[in-house]
């Protein structure tokens, strides 16, 4: 078996970027919220109906989240979801280099 020499190439670090994907920051965003999301929802043991009446956000809501489906949902209803569980989520802001 011959071996095929591969180029490697690193990532942005934004799938969506990598791939052309419009609205790839806001889409990276919500997916890292969603994480968040989970990882409260998985730490504490809740099922999205608990999580519901913990935090008076839809259960609905909470299902897309575990399902990735951010169409429907909006960052700030992201973060309530987060700050209703308790969570906290540090966040750090770079602007972009403009073009010279």
């Amino acid at each position: 078996m011959k071996k095929e020499s591969l180029e490697l190439i690193r990532g942005s670090g934004n799938v969506y970027r990598d791939f052309d994907v419009p609205d790839a920051d806001v889409r990276q965003l919500k997916a890292i919220l969603a994480a968040e999301i989970i990882k409260a929802l998985d730490k504490m043991g809740l099922s999205v109906r608990k999580a519901q009446s913990m935090t008076g956000i839809d259960a609905g809501d909470f299902s897309r989240v575990r399902n990735a489906d951010f169409r429907r949902i909006s960052i700030e209803r992201l973060m309530a979801m987060i700050n209703g569980l308790g969570s906290r989520v540090p966040s750090h802001l770079s602007p972009s280099k403009s073009p010279s």
